[in-house]
């Protein structure tokens, strides 16, 4: 059989980091091929060599046909449209060599309609939302009629009705006899589309099989290493104190009559469809937008968070949906973006940081969601993905918040790490936290969550209470 894409023993090493050591790997015309790991498994590495960003240190890639490849962060230029997003550097030109915005606009809409991408080709990408411009992401790799499409977490912004769409374009693909290389840490997304699976951990490779060869449990021992026995561990018990209280919240053209009470000790999962406001709640209870009406209280007592500074003050933290768009400060370090929240009364003393405890608290934080670095004086843009989400969970997690506010706090994050910060999670809660988690992913909101709040087109459609929560009647109260 002549595979598309062989990689024979290559290795790659970065500062005081062997990425990848001695991987091989073969991908067959019109099949997908999972390749799974941990964070800083070396998937990225392995991916990137392929695609002719990097090269390795030793061993060869042989590739037969072209490839294109969906990055885990967007690659795309937000003052601009999404046609001109998709086509930049092969746009149609007039005679005359200027751009033919005619043509550029039909092209990209025959291909958003071929694809099923409810899209305005004229729109702004920087006026998507972060789905919307995966969307555009997935669109523009699909444009090339690459032989290979490389596609590393393509899904973790996505809707499950978006997700089901991605499948449909990946299975056509594949009946076109097209090879995908596909990456994600959604574990039933590999069991619904991939026909092999390659597992790396710690830059080797540890197993190579057919999909339906292996189980969850399987593969998550692959990847960690270990048997992972409890993915949602739930050691919190809510009390009857309510500490942070909403009445009919609304800001004008988002969403509006927004009520909702969190009690000490609870997690209040916030679920809903992508478009139904749930990122535009938590951001104007942090004090980023202004409400238009509503009220507010903490421990009973009304508050005017005008800002995230007064909102730090009352005792709140906010993991922000996009790690490098609000959240991380990339040139600099793993402990100087992990610090920079905790920088109070804890460790200064007479204007002096203490920085020996200060320093002390930050590797235990790391090394508790095993962040994978070679120091925590390394550049934190240097560090995968995952392993930047997990920094800005533990800035966060380092405040000991009184009420914690997530927005995707796992997105991106291996299993593994997963269940580090579900922990993490509910042993906040558990010492009197009022927690409150948005997440896609269904097992998460209803595995983690004491009560379970559904929006619907910026209003809240109703509550799951408890034990007896479901996806059905999830998904009924969100798409109703």
């Amino acid at each position: 059989m002549d595979y598309l894409v062989e990689a024979d023993q290559v290795s790659r090493t970065f500062p005081g980091v062997l990425a990848l050591d001695s991987v091989s790997m073969k991908v067959r015309p019109g099949s997908v091929h999972a390749l799974m790991g941990e964070n800083g498994a070396g998937k990225s590495t392995l991916v990137r060599m392929i695609a002719g960003f990097d090269r390795p240190d030793s061993g060869r890639v042989v590739l037969r046909g072209r490839v294109a490849m969906i990055h885990q962060e967007l690659h795309l230029m937000p003052p601009m449209t999404v046609a001109e997003n998709i086509w930049l550097g092969r746009e149609p030109l007039t005679r005359l060599g200027f751009i033919d915005h005619r043509a550029l606009a039909r092209r990209t809409a025959e291909l958003l309609e071929e694809l099923g991408i409810a899209i305005d080709p004229e729109q702004r990408v920087g006026d998507l939302t972060i789905a919307g411009r995966q969307m555009v992401e997935i669109a523009r790799a699909v444009s090339y009629e690459a032989d290979v499409l490389i596609m590393d977490e393509p899904t973790s912004t996505l809707s499950e009705r978006e997700v089901d769409l991605l499948f449909r374009i990946v299975a056509d693909l594949r009946s076109r006899e097209k090879a995908i290389i596909y990456i994600t840490h959604r574990m039933s997304e590999i069991f619904r589309i991939a026909d092999e699976v390659t597992t790396l951990r710690d830059g080797r490779v540890v197993d190579f099989s057919p999909a339906d060869h292996l189980d969850r449990d399987r593969l998550i021992a692959l990847m960690v290493g270990r048997e992972l026995t409890q993915m949602f561990p739930k050691g919190n018990t809510p009390t009857e104190r309510v500490v942070l209280s909403v009445k009919h919240l609304a800001v004008e053209g988002a969403f509006a009559d927004v009520s909702f009470d969190v009690r000490a000790g609870e997690i209040l999962g916030v679920a809903g469809l992508v478009g139904s406001k749930r990122t535009e709640v938590a951001e104007t209870l942090f004090g980023l937008r202004r409400a238009s009406s509503g009220d507010v209280c903490i421990d009973g007592r009304p508050v005017d968070i005008s800002s995230p500074a007064v909102a730090i003050d009352l005792g709140m933290a906010f993991l922000t949906e996009d790690r490098k768009l609000s959240g991380l400060l990339l040139p600099l370090n793993v402990q100087e973006n992990m610090e920079i929240a905790v920088l109070d009364d804890r460790f200064v003393a007479m204007g002096f940081v203490n920085a020996e405890k200060l320093g002390a608290s930050c590797r235990d934080m790391a090394g508790s969601l095993r962040v994978k670095t070679p120091s925590l004086s390394e550049p934190v843009q240097t560090l995968s993905g995952g392993n930047q989400q997990k920094v800005l969970v533990g800035r966060w997690l380092l405040t000991s918040p009184r009420i914690l506010i997530l927005d995707e706090p796992t997105r991106g994050i291996d299993v593994g790490a997963k269940a580090e910060i579900h922990r993490l999670i509910s042993n906040l809660a558990a010492d009197g936290a009022a927690v409150v988690m948005i997440s896609s992913e269904m097992p998460e909101i209803l595995g983690m969550s004491d009560r379970v709040m559904v929006m619907r087109e910026g209003r809240v459609a109703g509550f799951l209470e408890g034990p007896g929560a479901n996806q059905v009647d999830l998904m009924r109260l969100a798409s109703q």
